[in-house]
């Protein structure tokens, strides 16, 4: 900061970038830098042929160019006028005349497809007409006339350029248009409050007003159009994220599940390491080590999964219609399987809902993701059929085959009026995401009678996979006393262990 001296010897304080208010430019430098800016700025908005696409007027398709049709006629009916008008009462020569009419027309018309182009058109004819009807050399608007004529915007030439500007304003944004507005403006007060003529009945200030008044309309509308536009968009949007979150919720929910089923068979592995050198005699130091690092490699294996279950497991929504967690059991609960099926049955009998059960085919081992999955599915449909179809009476059947198993829940008409239900909504995505993970079918769909039907295949291993074809001996281990137990209840007994 500083002082100057003027040529007068007064001083005049320096801003840190020159002169005060000016940046260290005059004021003539300060007003050319900002009427070039205002030029670009200008030339960049009204010089594009970019717009948006005329707003149809009805969703059927036969109606949909009726906007099209509109302005098509308009167009055919001012260039008859404008060239009766400018022929006959304005005394222009025919030739002359039937230009301008048909330009202004055509102007009207490119704005369906080119609002802006056609803008410039419309302004430049307007201007020439009335031009050309003041200096005219038999012109109404010299004096001795008898007849004050509209000038300098004629009946037609006003109403084609008031349409042209509402056109343009429905498809550009409202800056576009406001700048279209006021240089029309500048052009109406040039001719008229600046140049002038004889006698006439003055129109500026009337189109001026009818301008803006279509332009407002015009920019109002199309900001509707947009606003609702935007709303459409972010609804979709909203929808497709709700269903995404509703897809990674589901396969959350299975893989907390899931990962029981994984510690246990971890867990079976560090008991089998752990008892294998009581099984031999004079175990060999490399045997020991070799089976230490197997328990070892199994426990921080359990260790990683806890983590992740701590991850996964951030909320144990409680219980509902005493069908049991709907996000997975309790951490010291051994994962439910198929033969827990005749308990969930039981809690639904007791909440009133009448339920038969029905088992064909050989009972054969199967994995224990599948085990798991059949039996969420057929906690699933009944749970629905208790939520959705009060009354009504559900048979679950579970067919064995060598390929796997079928699972099918199938409810009656409901007798009575199903309450709101205070379900999340996502049980049918939930057993597709099942049948989806193990390669299996769902079919859920309603019934001719009324009622609704849930079916799935669940593959399970091949032949070879089972140990010894017996069911339930697919899965022996060993306890710490060195005596058998099942896989089931092994599963059972590591399973609490393991979390």
């Amino acid at each position: 900061m500083g002082e100057r001296q003027q040529a007068d010897g007064t001083g005049v304080a320096d801003g840190p970038d020159g002169p005060a208010g000016t940046g260290g430019r005059t004021t003539v430098e300060w007003a050319l830098g900002t009427a070039r800016r205002w030029g670009r700025m200008l030339r960049a908005d009204l010089g594009t042929f970019a717009s948006d696409p005329l707003p149809p007027m009805s969703r059927l398709r036969f109606l949909r160019r009726l906007p099209h049709g509109v302005v098509i006629v308009l167009g055919t009916y001012l260039t008859f006028g404008s060239v009766f008008l400018l022929t006959i009462d304005y005394r222009l020569t025919l030739g002359l005349g039937t230009s301008l009419g048909i330009l202004q027309s055509l102007a009207l018309v490119m704005a369906l497809w080119r609002p802006l182009p056609a803008w410039w058109l419309s302004l430049a004819v307007g201007f020439v007409t009335a031009e050309a009807v003041r200096s005219a050399p038999d012109s109404i608007l010299l004096p001795g006339s008898q007849h004050q004529m509209p000038w300098p915007w004629t009946q037609a030439s006003l109403a084609a350029h008031a349409l042209v500007l509402l056109l343009l304003a429905l498809r550009v944004p409202g800056r576009i248009s406001a700048e279209a507005l006021v240089l029309t403006a500048l052009v109406t007060y040039a001719v008229e409050g600046l140049q002038g003529a004889s006698v006439y009945s003055p129109t500026g200030l009337l189109a001026v007003v009818v301008f803006a008044t279509v332009t407002l309309l015009g920019t109002a509308l199309r900001g509707r159009r947009v606003a609702r536009t935007q709303l459409v968009e972010q609804a979709t949007l909203t929808a497709e994220e709700r269903a995404r979150r509703t897809v990674l919720e589901e396969r959350s929910r299975i893989a907390r599940e899931l990962h029981d089923v994984v510690a246990h068979h971890m867990s079976v592995i560090s008991i089998q390491a752990q008892v294998v050198p009581h099984l031999v005699e004079n175990p060999s130091a490399e045997l020991r080590e070799n089976v230490e690092g197997i328990r070892g490699n199994a426990l921080e294996a359990l260790t990683e999964l806890r983590r992740v279950l701590g991850v996964l497991r951030s909320e144990q929504p409680g219980t509902a219609y005493g069908l049991g967690s709907a996000d997975g059991t309790a951490p010291d609960a051994p994962q439910p399987t198929l033969d827990d099926v005749e308990t969930l049955v039981d809690n639904v009998r007791a909440a009133g809902l009448e339920v038969s059960t029905g088992v064909t085919g050989r009972r054969r081992p199967l994995p224990p993701g599948v085990e798991l999955s059949a039996y969420r599915i057929v906690q699933e449909g009944l749970s629905n059929a208790l939520r959705h179809a009060p009354g009504s009476r559900v048979t679950v059947e579970l067919e064995h085959s060598p390929e796997g198993v079928r699972v099918r829940v199938v409810n009656s008409r409901p007798t009575r009026t199903a309450p709101p239900s205070p379900g999340a909504g996502h049980g049918l995505l939930g057993m597709r995401e099942r049948t989806t993970m193990l390669g299996g079918t769902l079919i859920a769909t309603v019934t001719p009678p009324g009622g609704f039907l849930v079916e799935a295949f669940l593959p399970g291993p091949a032949d070879g996979a089972e140990r010894d074809g017996r069911p339930g001996a697919a899965e022996e281990s060993t306890d710490g006393a060195g005596g058998k137990t099942t896989g089931r209840g092994a599963g059972r007994a590591t399973g609490r262990g393991s979390r």
